[in-house]
């Protein structure tokens, strides 16, 4: 019951003893000295025998009986004292001498046979003794059984001799060296002589002190030689296959209670001495060049020591921080930077889910690096998304299907959530779907409707108010055009015209505010437009039109040498070219009196008509550019593959003036917005600080603001009497009902 599991396994010796029962136990010879002194001289030669491996005179169950003769005539404390006895004087012999002579290798076989010889003795002897074993040892708890008796003298007299435990120690130290240099060893060897180690109880004290010191002190300078002989993806495999090759170690002929000590050790000074370095050296380059194998090792690696996960996660977000400043902060980059911002989070996203394990921490640190470096150029990153999406939404986009398209709304969305100025981007938006829904030039009502619906769900209704109020005018709209032609279109004229008109009906507050301007129209339209009036006003009572030449377009008939062609024009394009029905040839100055254009309008209209790719128009002289001096003949000679011919709408392209007045009304419309939250907080609390007021400013209002503009509008209210100061604190305001 008390033989070492370890022990047992490493030395087979196959006794077959008979366990009598009384049932057939002979009768027992009379015990008397004569009788005790030859059975113990019987069992004494078998020992020494066993001991020096020579054949055994006697019958092993013969021998067993003998012992159980003397056990059972109370001999049991003299038979186990002598057996003790010359087992030790046997293991004294074998101390080991004159062993200077050998190597270190040669040294360790003869210790590894000198213990399985040892292991294999005791086995067989406490075979021939096991009843006094079974007997008489294990009911005195203080004596040790035959098996721990043997161990108890091996390492007294053995083992502890300075000289062999030195040279033992040693001499595994070195094969275990050599084997971390790439070398072959024995391992079998090794195994063999750990476990005698740790059967005799000295391999924490004798060895694994030495062994962890030794460790500690080669990875020590293995991590410092390797950090700056090799790069960061091949110092990362060389660490993960040394943990591999000490854990294989362990395994193989380590004692198991050293794994942990062992691993922590490695992991010490090959990874947490050299985190920091391993971080700036490698981890732009490893993100840069997506090495998603490397990435995923990293991780792995760093999550096993301390503070490796947290130094990860710093190093992460700065280097998304800096990444992503790079392309919002670039003006050179702007017409790039959606798509790129758009790359770059999809690559987030991948080393997020396959090397990151879509660690929780991670994924909060990226959001707000996101969210912080989109933010440090005020504005035009929420214009640029803006334009993005025009460009995705709009007709000419034919690069996606239905799904890839909703795809990239979703991408877009998550972009967009990190946006604090969120009204910059509802302001460009509305302009540029108002541009889609006027000139038909959206790609799908359902992919309008679909991210109609993100914002909404995103940013609430209020956002989308105007948005959907917009879709519900062109809607009517419809409506009203249908009953108009039913019913209005040209009653009781006698001249009916050949004009087909379509109105749109906008309600004012819906839409971007357009700048109304004055054309001279022919008759016929003015005619058509009074017509329309006269229905719409009918119906509606108490309201006001104001037509929107700006946005007006128009298909025209048109003949030339080649044949009949329809031009898709807009208004101004419409007027100038009705002219040429009359002759055909007008100068700048004639066009510009007859239409009524302003000049720099003019100038793009009739740039586009002569100097663009469809010249319907020649310009006298040639040139690219539009002057006072020029004129324009009719081109008759105009040909094109197609029927219906789209000329560019170049005063609908967006200028510089038009973004600037874009952000020119957020900002008013942001005051608006100060000075409301301001009055509603003041009406609702009567009296409060100044930091209080605007710590609740910075609450209610869902754009970016500094506080030296909000300590404008503040002063803007007590000059409008809305507020005042505290007579005694001039920090303090009160609310003036």
């Amino acid at each position: 019951a008390r033989v070492s599991a370890r022990a047992s396994t490493s030395v087979c010796v196959h006794v077959s003893v008979c366990m009598r029962c009384l049932v057939c136990v002979p009768d027992r010879p009379k015990l008397t000295d004569s009788y005790t002194e030859d059975t113990w001289m019987k069992l004494r030669d078998a020992v020494s025998a066993i001991q020096n491996s020579t054949s055994i005179k006697y019958n092993l169950e013969e021998l067993y009986q003998a012992v159980e003769n003397l056990c059972s005539y109370k001999v049991s404390p003299l038979l186990y004292k002598q057996l003790r006895q010359v087992c030790e004087d046997h293991v004294q012999a074998q101390i080991l001498h004159h062993t200077e002579s050998l190597d270190n290798l040669s040294f360790l076989k003869k210790m590894n046979r000198c213990w399985q010889d040892h292991c294999r003795q005791t086995i067989m002897i406490r075979s021939i003794f096991l009843f006094l074993d079974r007997t008489y040892v294990l009911q005195n708890s203080l004596l040790p059984s035959i098996w721990d008796t043997g161990l108890e003298l091996f390492r007294t007299h053995i083992i502890s001799d300075g000289a062999v435990q030195s040279r033992t120690v040693e001499g595994i130290l070195e094969q275990i060296e050599r084997e971390r240099n790439g070398e072959t060893v024995e391992r079998s060897l090794l195994r063999s002589l750990l476990g005698m180690l740790s059967d005799l109880q000295v391999y924490k004290d004798s060895f694994e002190q030495r062994f962890l010191m030794e460790t500690n002190r080669l990875y020590a300078a293995e991590g410092q030689r390797f950090m700056q002989d090799r790069d960061v993806p091949e110092y990362l495999h060389h660490v993960a296959q040394r943990l591999e090759e000490e854990n294989d170690r362990v395994i193989s002929y380590l004692d198991q209670s050293t794994q942990k000590p062992l691993i922590a050790t490695v992991e010490k000074q090959l990874l947490e001495e050299h985190m920091s370095a391993i971080l700036q050296k490698g981890l732009r380059i490893l993100l840069d060049e997506n090495r998603v194998c490397e990435l995923t090792l990293l991780y792995e690696l760093f999550s096993k020591v301390k503070g490796g996960l947290t130094a990860l996660l710093q190093a992460w977000r700065e280097y998304i921080k800096s990444f992503g400043a790079e392309i919002v902060s670039s003006p050179e980059r702007d017409k790039e930077m959606v798509q790129e911002l758009l790359d770059f989070k999809d690559k987030m996203d991948h080393v997020m889910q396959r090397c990151f394990q879509r660690n929780d921490s991670f994924i909060n640190a990226m959001k707000e690096a996101f969210e912080s470096f989109i933010n440090k150029r005020p504005n035009k990153p929420a214009e640029l998304i803006a334009k993005y999406v025009d460009s995705k939404l709009r007709a000419g986009n034919k690069e996606a299907t239905e799904e890839e398209l909703e795809r990239i709304l979703d991408k877009i969305m998550i972009i967009f959530r990190f946006i604090h100025g969120k009204d910059v981007f509802e302001a460009f938006y509305k302009k540029d779907l108002a541009k889609r829904l006027l000139v038909g030039k959206s790609a799908s009502v359902d992919a309008e409707k679909s991210m109609l619906s993100k914002l909404k769900h995103e940013c609430g209704a209020a956002f989308t108010s105007k948005l959907e109020g917009m879709f519900k005018d062109m809607e009517l709209s419809k409506d009203i055009m249908i009953q108009f032609k039913q019913v209005c279109y040209m009653q009781n004229q006698s001249d009916p015209s050949n004009i087909e008109l379509t109105v749109n009906i906008l309600t004012m507050g819906y839409w971007p505010s357009y700048t109304p301007m004055d054309v001279h129209l022919p008759t016929e339209m003015v005619k058509l437009q009074e017509v329309f009036k006269l229905f719409y006003l009918g119906k509606h009572s108490g309201r006001k039109l104001q037509w929107q030449p700006t946005l007006g377009h128009a298909v025209l008939k048109t003949e030339f040498k080649e044949g009949k062609k329809e031009l898709q024009v807009s208004l101004f394009q419409t007027l100038v070219l009705l002219m040429f029905n009359e002759t055909e040839e007008f100068s700048m100055e004639e066009i510009r009196t007859a239409t009524g254009i302003e000049d720099d309008e003019l100038k793009r209209t009739l740039q586009s008509l002569a100097c663009g790719k469809a010249r319907v128009l020649n310009k006298t002289p040639r040139g690219k550019d539009v002057e006072d001096g020029d004129s324009f003949q009719f081109n008759s000679d105009f040909r094109h593959k197609l029927f219906r011919i789209k000329i560019n709408q170049i005063q609908m392209k967006e200028t510089v003036e038009e973004q600037v007045s874009t952000t020119e009304r957020v900002f008013q419309d942001r005051q608006y917005h100060i000075d409301a939250a301001v009055v509603r907080i003041m009406k609702m609390r009567k009296t409060l600080s100044h930091n209080l007021l605007v710590s609740e400013l910075y609450n209610q209002l869902k754009f970016p603001v500094r506080p030296a503009d909000l300590k404008k509008r503040i002063e803007s209210l007590i000059d409008r009497d809305y507020m005042e100061r505290d007579k005694e604190n001039p920090n303090q305001y009160h609310y003036v009902a």
